[in-house]
């Protein structure tokens, strides 16, 4: 036997594999994955980027149509800004100061939170009443569900027309209704609280169906089986109703409460209409004039952008500061209880 194959592999003869230092150098290099394909490439980089494209558009138009207008409006708000004559000096928080010493202001944001209320709270109740009608087993339902929505479509000029008529303070339809039961007729665009029942009651017959139909559709996905299991267990409806409903819409209720109150506290256009001859001003003695129509008289009728601009501003922390209060209050009633 060969002398190098014995002390190589001993006596039995097995052949011994060369050591690493024996290869050649080309069979020492590593074996490396090859780059995938550009197909492969491209689906990963659309998996990856995929949803922040889908989402864009939204975050797109809020930066132009939202976010810019709020952050350009406070940089007018800080100017002496003429709607003639474009930007002026910088004045600081000069146009705050002029607004909150406005002889109106404080008269205007009394009247706005007064008809906020007015309207927005007996506008969700009532709404989530109709949508548990609605929900329920009722004849011609779908006559109903098509018939809530059409105050919503109708102008808001018909509406005040229409509304302004019923209103009247000689040969409004509402007094005489009252004088047919005998109380006195009601100055409804003098008297400042019943102007205010007058623009909510316009208010509410507008917006109750709309939500009505959100609340409808958070009930439509309520599960079936809790119901018969509520009933199973000797729940009448209207528990079923306390019981089931309304923890199951929690979150429809906040989204509700929430759009209802941006929106009663930026009342414009109920209050501009209700009378041809003094709602220019919010009446004759302002009773009825808002925040938003203060706006308007600021940047259209004396031409002033800065004023507007800081009353735009401060109305926007009002409903911060409203949106937190509802936040706050629904906690602590437990309606947001099973959320973070």
């Amino acid at each position: 036997m060969n002398r190098r194959s014995t002390l190589a592999g001993g006596d039995t003869g097995t052949p011994v594999s060369p050591s690493p230092a024996a290869l050649p150098a080309a069979e020492l290099t590593p074996v490396t994955n090859p780059r995938p394909p550009w197909r492969q490439r491209l689906s990963s980089w659309d998996v990856r980027t995929a949803p922040y494209l889908y989402i864009a558009p939204f975050f797109v138009l809020f930066g132009l149509v939202g976010l810019f207008p709020l952050v350009y409006t406070a940089w007018v708000s800080v100017h002496d800004w003429s709607l003639l004559g474009g930007q002026g000096e910088y004045v600081g928080l000069q146009n705050f100061r002029d607004v909150l010493t406005n002889p109106y202001f404080a008269k205007q944001l009394v009247n706005t939170v007064s008809i906020f209320l007015l309207s927005s709270v007996p506008q969700v109740v009532i709404a989530v009443v109709l949508a548990a009608l609605l929900d329920s087993n009722l004849r011609g339902r779908t006559v109903w569900r098509m018939s809530i929505l059409l105050p919503f479509v109708v102008s808001p000029v018909a509406v005040a027309i229409i509304f302004g008529s019923l209103f009247g303070d000689r040969y409004g339809l509402v007094n005489q209704l009252l004088g047919g039961i005998g109380l006195d007729p009601v100055l409804w665009h003098v008297d400042r609280f019943a102007s205010h029942v007058a623009i909510a009651t316009m208010v509410n017959w507008r917006w109750t169906g709309y939500n009505a139909l959100i609340f409808l559709a958070a009930m439509q996905a309520v599960p079936r089986d809790l119901y018969e299991s509520a009933a199973l267990d000797g729940a009448g409806r209207v528990r079923q109703f306390l019981s089931v409903t309304l923890p199951m819409i929690r979150p429809t209720m906040v989204f509700v409460i929430i759009t209802s109150t941006i929106g009663g506290l930026q009342v414009f256009a109920e209050p501009r209409l209700f009378d041809e001859t003094t709602a220019r001003n919010g009446g004759s003695d302002r009773q009825f004039g808002t925040i938003t129509m203060l706006i308007y008289d600021f940047g259209w009728q004396l031409r002033d952008l800065g004023r507007a601009s800081a009353t735009a501003w401060m109305l926007f922390l009002i409903i911060c500061a409203f949106a937190l209060l509802n936040l706050f209050l629904l906690r602590r009633f437990g309606v947001l209880g099973g959320e973070r």
